[in-house]
């Protein structure tokens, strides 16, 4: 290339604009700042995208599944733990009801008496180590035993009547879906009578109760006044002994009587 061509390419690059933008050091770190803030941005969408409102929380459903789980468990369990329970009541039930069948047992036992007063017998049956429910009747005090195994009717009515001198009573025994009714005085058994006869002179309770139809509770809340003997030490049972009975003449108790 010859000398005046490179002096003319000279010319013409100096006479051509100036394209460069030279920045200021400013608008450097505003370009910055303001590149960073985007960036930052798109990165948040990024990581946490939009939900809707009927997303379901991760965390909350999991733990409503613990909950429920925890609740199933807790349920199971408590079935569990209630089921040996009620497996034991059960199996005390039937082996009452099996001694009760092959007469081990007596499935109701009565004292039959013709005291005025029930409060009165109950305290006859405290003193007399006697555990039983005494129903108030218009036609006599009834004593309901508590203790119904093997012998145990035959012998309470022995004790009260040997312990209250002069008593008499008559046991009504079920045994085995058998109905015995003996009559009782100073400790001894006597004349055995027909079950017919026995409910005809007494409350109607009386009958209901040695089949089964009726219970000490249902009688109390149908009205019935009833006092349970366990409820009274010697002390009290010897007072409403002494205030059911009338001395004779001079505080003698000779010619005293039982009301």
């Amino acid at each position: 290339m010859s000398a005046d061509e490179h002096e003319d390419r000279d010319s013409k690059d100096q006479d051509l604009p100036d394209s460069g933008h030279h920045l200021s050091e400013e608008e450097v770190e505003r370009a910055l700042a303001s590149f960073e803030a985007e960036f930052n941005e798109n990165q948040d969408q990024v990581d946490h995208p939009a939900r809707s409102d009927s997303s379901v929380d991760p965390a909350g459903s999991s733990g409503s599944a613990v909950d429920n789980e925890t609740g199933l468990n807790s349920g199971s369990a408590d079935e569990s733990s209630a089921k040996p329970d009620e497996a034991h009541g059960v199996a005390a039930d039937f082996d009452q009801e099996l001694e009760g069948l092959i007469g081990n047992r007596a499935k109701a036992a009565v004292m039959v008496t013709r005291l005025a007063s029930a409060e009165l017998l109950a305290a006859f049956c405290q003193i007399s180590d006697i555990s039983a429910w005494c129903v108030q009747a218009r036609e006599g005090a009834v004593a309901v035993l508590r203790n119904l195994d093997g012998g145990g009717p035959e012998a309470a009515i022995r004790d009260l009547t040997t312990v209250v001198s002069g008593l008499s009573a008559i046991l009504a025994v079920n045994r085995a879906d058998k109905l015995e009714a003996t009559l009782w005085i100073s400790g001894q058994s006597g004349q055995t009578l027909a079950p017919p006869i026995l409910f005809a002179a007494t409350a109607d309770f009386v009958e209901d109760l040695m089949i089964g139809t009726t219970t000490v509770d249902r009688l109390r809340q149908d009205g019935a006044t009833i006092f349970d003997s366990g409820e009274y030490d010697r002390e009290k049972a010897m007072g409403i002994i002494a205030s059911h009975t009338r001395f004779g003449a001079g505080g003698s108790t000779r010619k005293g009587r039982v009301e």
